[in-house]
């Protein structure tokens, strides 16, 4: 079969299920031949190796049934940076991006005012640790950053196959910067900060806490796309349970473990420090509360589509 003849059929296969059946089809055919978009184009006619037909009939099936393209590769693009993603943690996407440029910011401010001094900054729930790292890889690039001012990184998630894929991005998108920049990496496996000694105090905190209301989670879990509930549902106690309002009734507005977060936070942040924290379009002002009543100075950031989104709070 040609390349042409597998692509159309890819498309015709998942015109019914995927909002981007043509998009799809070009991603699964380059990762899968190691062909660029214009090689796609100009090997219309290349036959397709009956290895690689079996790999992309078996990726159209999973994709059909809802698995997204980044499972199916293992691979994601967020901040410009390749990241490897599993089923273990959440697809980095776009809306979080803002969240990394405010803490990019933040940091060069807090380096520059404190140039003799090593900051200590968190990624609370980590996963894929993309959050970090492109706030790293993204100091690391910049020429008014020294490599010695890099700060230290501590990357913590309850899930520790999450962790696994936080190590393997750390190696993969560190090795360029030498053992410098790997040697200020450490990985903590907690529930939120129940591991990590109250002495321990960070400059600036980031976190991407689950924050998705409980029967929303249903709903967005049912086009069998995989990701970790543990990841999403933010309706859950740091015992696992379902979270329950004083009157006994099913709590579900998405912010239980940010309940938690804001105040573990605190008592781990440095004189002066800043919290950055996602969240939805639909908490985020209440998040903002959240933090203004646990004494902090709060204000809302908008994401890439104008939606509230990251809670900054110092």
């Amino acid at each position: 079969m040609t390349l042409q003849e597998l692509k159309s059929k890819i498309i015709e296969k998942l015109s019914q299920t995927s909002p981007s059946p043509k998009l799809d089809a070009e991603v699964l055919l380059s990762y899968c031949l190691g062909f660029s978009k214009t090689e796609l184009l100009l090997k219309r006619d290349y036959e397709i190796p009956a290895d690689k037909e079996t790999w992309l009939n078996d990726a159209i099936t999973r994709r059909a049934a809802g698995l997204p393209i980044a499972y199916i590769t293992g691979h994601k693009e967020f901040y410009g940076y390749d990241f490897i993603v599993s089923p273990d943690v959440l697809i980095p996407k776009p809306d979080t991006e803002i969240l990394v440029e405010r803490a990019v910011d933040v940091i060069l401010a807090k380096i520059d005012a404190r140039p003799d001094s090593l900051l200590t900054v968190c990624d609370m729930c980590t996963g894929s640790g993309c959050i970090a790292l492109a706030v790293a890889k993204t100091l690391l690039e910049d020429e008014r950053v020294p490599p010695e001012q890099l700060p230290k990184f501590t990357l913590a998630d309850i899930s520790e196959p999450a962790l696994d894929i936080a190590r393997r991005n750390a190696q993969a998108l560190l090795a360029p910067h030498g053992t410098l920049a790997a040697s200020r990496f450490t990985f903590v496996r907690t529930n939120l900060f129940d591991a990590i000694s109250e002495a321990i105090k960070f400059d600036v905190i980031l976190s991407n806490p689950p924050y998705i209301p409980h029967t929303l989670v249903d709903e967005l879990l049912l086009d069998g796309r995989s990701e970790p509930r543990l990841a999403l549902d933010g309706d859950i106690t740091l015992t696992g349970d379902r979270a329950l309002t004083q009157s006994g009734s099913p709590t579900n507005d998405g912010l239980e473990i940010i309940r938690n977060l804001i105040p573990q936070a605190d008592a781990h942040l440095a004189p002066y420090g800043t919290i950055l924290m996602e969240t939805g379009e639909y908490n985020a002002e209440k998040t903002a509360e959240l933090a203004r009543k646990a004494g902090f100075l709060s204000n809302i950031h908008r994401d890439l589509e104008g939606q509230l989104r990251v809670v900054e709070m110092s």
